[in-house]
This record gives C-alpha cells, sequence and structure tokens, in this order.
C-alpha cells in the first residue's frame, strides 16, 4: 500500500529531552524515553505525574510530537469503548482503517489473540466491560502494529481479567511486539512487565528492571516496602 509513511518497519516512537505543557502547566519535564521491541515497558507513578502524557507523545497525539505510521503503532486511551450498536466484529474492523482495506483475516486473528472470537455478533455496547475492553485491544490488534501503546488496560477488571490482559501484552512483547501501558497496578506493573519507568511531577524518577522497580515505585508514592511475606508496598509508617 501507496501512502505517505515509510515502508520500512520504525523503531519505536521515544522521546529526548522532551518538554511539555498542557495551556500554562508544564506536565514533562526533560523527559528522555525509550523502548525496544520485545518489551514490555510499564509507566507508573502518582496521579498527575505525567504518564498519560508522556504516552500520548509517543502516540503523536500532543502538538510538536512527530506522528508515527498509525499502521504500526496503535494507541488504545484510557477507558477506550464504544457506545454506538456495532457488532464485536465492526469494532475491530475498525482497526483497518489505517489501511484503507476490509481485510477479515487479521481481525479475525486478533479476536482469536484477544479470546473474544465467540463474541463477533454481539452488541459491542451489550457485553461485559471486561469483554468490551478486549474489544478494543483487539481492534489494536487487527492494525498489526509493531508497537503497542496502551493507557490503563486493566482499569475497573477484577483480577482474573486484569492478569488475563497482561499475560496478553506480555506474550505480544516477547512476541516481538514493543508494549508500552500506563499502569497504576503495581502488584500487575512488576510481575509482568520487563521495565518499570516510574515519574513524579513530570519528570522520570526511575528506569528499572521489574524485578528491581518497588523501591523506587514506593518512594514516588511516599510508601514503602514491606516483605512479609512477599514485597509489597505500604502506607509510611
Amino acid at each position: 500500500m501507496h501512502g505517505p509513511y515509510p515502508t520500512e518497519t520504525p523503531q519505536p516512537p521515544a522521546l529526548r529531552d522532551a518538554t511539555l505543557s498542557l495551556g500554562t502547566r508544564v506536565v514533562l519535564q526533560n523527559v528522555t524515553f525509550a523502548s525496544r521491541m520485545g518489551e514490555l515497558v510499564a509507566l507508573c507513578g502518582p496521579n498527575g505525574a505525567g504518564k498519560t502524557t508522556l504516552l500520548r507523545a509517543l502516540a503523536g497525539l500532543l502538538p510538536n510530537s512527530p506522528a508515527p505510521d498509525p499502521r504500526r503503532v496503535a494507541y488504545v486511551p484510557q477507558g477506550a469503548h464504544s457506545a454506538w450498536g456495532l457488532t464485536v466484529a465492526q469494532v475491530v474492523m475498525l482497526g483497518r482503517i489505517p489501511y484503507g482495506d476490509a481485510a477479515t483475516a487479521p481481525v479475525e486473528r486478533a479476536m482469536e489473540i484477544c479470546g473474544i472470537a465467540a463474541l463477533r455478533d454481539a452488541r459491542v455496547d451489550r457485553i461485559s466491560g471486561g469483554e468490551a475492553r478486549r474489544a478494543m485491544l483487539a481492534r489494536a490488534f487487527a492494525t498489526e502494529p509493531d508497537v503497542l501503546l496502551l493507557d490503563e488496560p486493566t482499569a475497573d477488571l477484577d483480577p482474573a481479567a486484569a492478569h488475563d490482559i497482561m499475560r496478553l501484552l506480555r506474550r505480544s512483547a516477547e512476541a516481538g511486539k514493543a508494549v508500552v501501558t500506563v499502569l497504576h497496578a503495581i502488584d500487575l506493573a512488576v510481575q509482568y512487565a520487563h521495565r518499570v519507568v516510574v515519574l513524579g511531577e513530570g519528570r522520570v524518577l526511575a528506569d528499572l528492571p521489574a524485578e528491581h522497580a518497588l523501591p523506587a515505585i514506593a518512594a514516588a508514592f511516599g510508601m514503602r516496602v514491606g516483605h512479609d511475606p512477599s514485597p509489597r508496598l505500604l502506607p509510611p509508617p
């Protein structure tokens, strides 16, 4: 397919010394960030730390941020949903818009990957929240992207559904994609991510392998780490 975007597979989008403002408020200050193919990165930090802004900048959705090829980078915003009377299959087919086609094989494959093939004919506004979240994720997979950018994909899901989503994202990364996700569920971040980037007040406070990230996360939230019976966040003494 010919178009305004390069045909070679790009490197994952990155930021270098980026300072970004929303109105008069600076939300990212001198932030450098890069991900790698085959890696799941979790962005963690308190509300207002700049996580969503960083993700949107990577997706090319902010002024002066480079626009990546929409066939190679898929973005799933926080609370993404469809209130229209479309079927699951029709919603997933929207992922083919960047190609300008109606190829069914990627749509069927995406629904299978996300575990919603049996719901293909169900209206997306009449299925459960967890199932609808999977439909939005399948829409991203139908684009056949190299890079997945997701904002709180497990928010409001029950624990089993949240773990299912994180296992899917981990498998996707290990299959060669670059996956970057904002997470408030710290237990999921340290369990499933390869790397955790901790933000606070618009700055990168730490960039660590997930297994070593808990103390930095605790510091960002003003909490402490307990070790009985296993490492976990505790309120300050």
